[in-house]
């Protein structure tokens, strides 16, 4: 076991729903997975770095890779942040509690090991109700990746989260499935304009509708944010985006050849051969984005080696979705 796991009092994973010990754990340095309305996170104490170190550990994380503070109430910025713009008062006024992540400048005595090194810092406030009373009992801002091995598919249930992390986390706080499903929206605000930096639920129109003012999404940055890597989100399956018109062939190319193969669509796509396993999703985009992780962990549990997904329309949250997708079919990292 790594020294940055939990040590001797580390339960397996225990599924719990009491917020006191859940609270007192990270208190003390340990690590406890939570719900939030997009997916599970896997919280440390972000003022403790031997704490935070332990999440590294845990999810096989790349140590330049920061981390999302997560608060519980908007007056805690002043203690993580300075020179907080105007544009993301804004937007914290108009999104949180929710879905919604704002890069800033830090403070001074933020450890480098939530920034990455960084001289920016991620803050995010959940709008979860298990979350949001988690972290008022705590008192203090909490760090909190998706509780999830680095570059999998992220956890939407308790479940995923004991199923993969396993004794890596020393307690999980059950909170039903996740509402949102997808990660948040993360905004830079760290300089001159903001730029939205990765998709989400809180979409570039309603952004662009508090601000009054085009925002530009994508594009080169400087600042390292989480879920950016080419290849993130992914299954153990291979993943290839494809039209409808285009999968029944390929589907029966894949066959042909011995593989197991899936097809992941809101509308499953006729003259699919009978060994392709099917997985239906919403037909709407939200419904989509909430499905979407637990999918991608049913193609796994059953032992699919190539999935085949006809993508939805980018539009709104279809962004996020789609920018899930793509990162999930990327050539896969090493290790």
């Amino acid at each position: 076991m790594s020294p940055h796991e939990p040590g001797p009092r580390a339960t397996s994973g225990r599924l719990t729903a009491n917020l006191d010990e859940a609270a007192e754990v990270l208190r003390r340095g340990g690590l406890v997975a939570f719900p939030t309305e997009t997916v599970y996170g896997l919280g440390a104490r972000a003022r403790d770095p031997r704490a935070v170190a332990k999440i590294f550990a845990a999810k096989g994380r790349p140590a330049d890779h920061p981390l999302i503070v997560h608060l519980a109430r908007a007056s805690e910025v002043v203690s993580w942040a300075v020179a907080v713009p105007d544009a993301a008062h804004q937007l914290a006024e108009a999104f949180w509690p929710g879905p919604l992540t704002l890069i800033l400048r830090r403070a001074p005595g933020v450890p480098d090991e939530v920034t990455g090194g960084q001289e920016t810092i991620g803050l995010r406030i959940p709008r979860h109700p298990v979350a949001r009373a988690l972290l008022e009992k705590v008192g203090d801002g909490v760090a909190a990746p998706s509780a999830n091995r680095f570059g999998r598919v992220s956890p939407t249930h308790a479940e995923h989260v004991s199923s993969e992390l396993g004794d890596r986390v020393e307690l999980i706080l059950e909170g039903g499935s996740c509402e949102v499903g997808l990660e948040s929206t993360i905004v830079d605000c760290s300089g001159t304009t903001p730029v939205i930096l990765r998709p989400g639920a809180i979409t570039q129109e309603m952004l662009e509708g508090v601000l009054g003012a085009p925002i530009r999404a994508g594009g080169t940055s400087e600042v390292r944010a989480p879920g950016l890597l080419a290849s993130h989100y992914a299954p153990r399956a291979s993943v290839s985006l494809l039209t409808g018109a285009e999968i029944a062939a390929r589907a029966e190319e894949l066959v042909a050849s011995g593989a197991r193969v899936g097809v992941l669509a809101s509308e499953i796509p006729e003259g699919l051969p009978s060994e392709v396993e099917r997985f239906e999703l919403s037909r709407d985009l939200e419904g989509v984005a909430r499905e979407l992780y637990a999918r991608l962990r049913e193609v796994d549990r059953r032992g699919v080696d190539v999935l085949l997904v006809v993508p939805p329309a980018e539009v709104g949250v279809g962004r996020a979705i789609v920018d899930r997708l793509r990162r999930a079919a990327a050539p896969r990292l090493q290790g």
